[in-house]
């Protein structure tokens, strides 16, 4: 299903957990990539700041931030679209009256089916990969990532230890081309920009 409201297919899924700072990870980015902005451990003032800082950057590079949270806030703070957790299901009705786009998580057939009754936009299914935001948790063969791919009818986006490789075998596995969204996966890469450079630093 064509989603109302064209998403990107490459992802970066904010973590208070992560090493490098926010402006860091989105640097890595390229041009049309979105941003799914949590930070929910920060007071509301922090936060809002914070993704006003996020924001900015995003314009520059021409990047997409949704907020993770309800459509209201995501209005009112300028965010570009909302991600609702599934206990938020219920809120995409609003949402749509804000003229915002919806993404949801999806990691089983029930949220599957509630992603499609909510009308969401695309749909972040995980974990496709064993990744320590579901520790323990038993990852998705690509058979039954793809089947909760159709069950969801939206644009699906793959996460959970992905990189752009694990993204390529999956397209050539379903015969689609799903997006795909991480979080360590940008860290690392940050981690690796910080080496590099400092070893190609001139000494003074």
């Amino acid at each position: 299903m064509r989603p109302r409201h064209p998403l990107p297919k490459l992802w970066l899924f904010s973590d208070e957990r992560a090493q490098a700072g926010l402006a860091e990870l989105a640097a890595l980015l390229p041009p049309g990539s979105g941003i799914i902005f949590r930070h929910d451990g920060l007071t509301s003032g922090r936060r809002w700041r914070l993704l006003r800082r996020l924001m900015r950057t995003a314009r520059t590079r021409g990047l997409v931030v949704l907020l993770a949270g309800p459509p209201d806030m995501a209005w009112r703070w300028g965010a570009g679209g909302v991600h609702l957790r599934q206990h938020d299901a219920h809120l995409a009705v609003r949402a749509r009256r804000l003229g915002l786009p919806v993404t949801m998580p999806v990691h089983n057939i029930r949220e599957a089916r509630r992603a499609r009754r909510s009308g969401a936009d695309a749909v972040f299914i995980s974990p496709l990969h064993p990744t320590r935001s579901h520790p323990g948790a038993p990852a998705l063969a690509p058979g039954e990532w793809l089947r909760l791919a159709r069950l969801a009818a939206a644009a699906p986006i793959a996460l959970g230890g992905m990189t752009g490789a694990r993204a390529r075998r999956l397209k050539r596995a379903g015969g689609c081309a799903p997006g795909w969204a991480a979080i360590d996966a940008w860290d690392e890469k940050a981690a690796k920009r910080r080496s590099r450079q400092k070893r190609n630093a001139v000494p003074i």
